[in-house]
């Protein structure tokens, strides 16, 4: 699947060409729930082709709705593929299937640039972490919260194997091996010993997985990684790692050998305090900086602070909507009714500004907001 906080991060999605498809759907995992998952795909995808009809030619809407097609018409995808929450965003050239842990609100909207702001929101929740599982032949990855774990279906350049990590061939030519006349039983000639090359096989292994990981999951997300391994494989890899999120807390077992509930169980207890850590950090920090005039709680000063770029930190209240309007040239914001379709929500608007300027955006529940407003910011300057 692909992943948007890359493509978010390459100036994909703001580059994409008009027009732009956006389509939210919440996704069942079990029978037979899970049936109903296709049928209210192609319920969305029909309002997404009649939106389409209304300003283009079927000539233009033909290849902008195949890819949905394909997707609907998707067997493998459907029984195996789906988790709470589906979004695909498409353009002239562009299609994207992200799959999420929490359910969305359902949406199917055809607009110049792409509607984001619930992704924004879901990968901003201050409680996700990343589970490696690893032994000296193979990995796996594993995407958590404090409610659900799942795999993750690892990117092309994440090699998975020891067979697929570079510098294999390298290491076959170090290693090669000489018997003389083929004798039974004589003795391996070459720059190492047989237990060497397996040692050597499994620091190219565990490196090639640390930079791959680093790149393409931890450094975009800023998430939390978790390893679980024996504790052979977990003392080689961390004397390799060069992860700042890579935990000091570990599962001490091979994954493979643990059901995905107990997997669960166990990271969660091991992220947990962490995870309360920084929220505490964080609310302690608002208060701090708000005694110095430099947080604030107040929705319309914030906007006004978003749009120049003074806002460093803006925590966002997880269960919070607030219907209106946000000008991101002035920071103005015109409360609204939600029910108008064109209305969206004042809280995603705003951090989808922070976040284009620069400053971290963290969802928090309810319960843990330092404030009644929906938000707190804290301020550069």
């Amino acid at each position: 699947m692909d992943l948007f906080i890359n493509d978010y991060s390459a100036g994909l999605i703001e580059a994409a060409e008009a027009p732009c498809l956006s389509l939210y759907q919440s996704t069942h995992r079990a029978f037979p729930d899970k049936q109903q998952n296709p049928i209210r795909f192609r319920n969305l995808l029909r309002e997404l082709e009649e939106s389409l009809r209304r300003e283009y030619s079927t000539r233009d809407v033909r290849p902008l709705m195949e890819p949905f097609e394909r997707l609907a018409e998707d067997a493998h995808f459907w029984r195996m593929r789906t988790l709470d929450g589906l979004a695909v965003l498409a353009a002239p050239g562009f299609f994207r299937v992200y799959r999420f842990q929490r359910p969305v609100p359902e949406l199917a909207v055809v607009a110049d640039s792409f509607h984001i702001k619930p992704l924004i929101r879901m990968l901003q929740s201050a409680d996700g972490y990343y589970v490696l599982g690893l032994d000296r032949q193979q990995i796996r990855l594993f995407e958590g919260n404090r409610d659900q774990l799942d795999e993750v279906e690892l990117a092309p350049s994440v090699p998975r194997t020891s067979a697929e990590a570079p510098g294999k061939e390298d290491r076959e030519r170090h290693f090669s091996t000489w018997t003389p006349g083929g004798a039974p039983g004589s003795i391996l000639y070459g720059k190492g010993s047989q237990s060497e090359i397996v040692d050597t096989d499994a620091e190219r292994f565990f490196r090639a997985v640390d930079h791959a990981i680093l790149e393409q999951y931890s450094r975009p997300s800023g998430r939390p990684l978790l390893l679980a391994a024996l504790p052979e494989n977990q003392s080689l890899f961390r004397g390799l790692s060069r992860n700042p999120l890579l935990l000091d807390e570990e599962i001490d077992i091979n994954p493979n050998a643990l059901s995905l509930e107990d997997l669960r169980d166990r990271a969660w207890r091991a992220v947990e305090p962490h995870y309360l850590t920084r929220l505490s950090g964080l609310i302690e920090s608002f208060e701090t900086m708000s005694a110095h005039e430099l947080g604030d709680a107040d929705l319309a000063r914030v906007a006004r602070s978003a749009v120049t770029g003074r806002v460093r930190t803006l925590l966002i209240d997880a269960d919070r909507h607030i219907p209106g309007r946000l000008d991101a040239m002035t920071g103005e914001i015109t409360y609204d009714d939600l029910s108008d379709p064109s209305v969206g929500d004042l809280l995603d608007d705003l951090g989808e500004l922070v976040l284009k300027q620069g400053g971290e955006i963290v969802v928090v529940p309810a319960e843990r907001m330092p404030t009644d407003t929906g938000i707190a910011a804290i301020y550069r300057f």
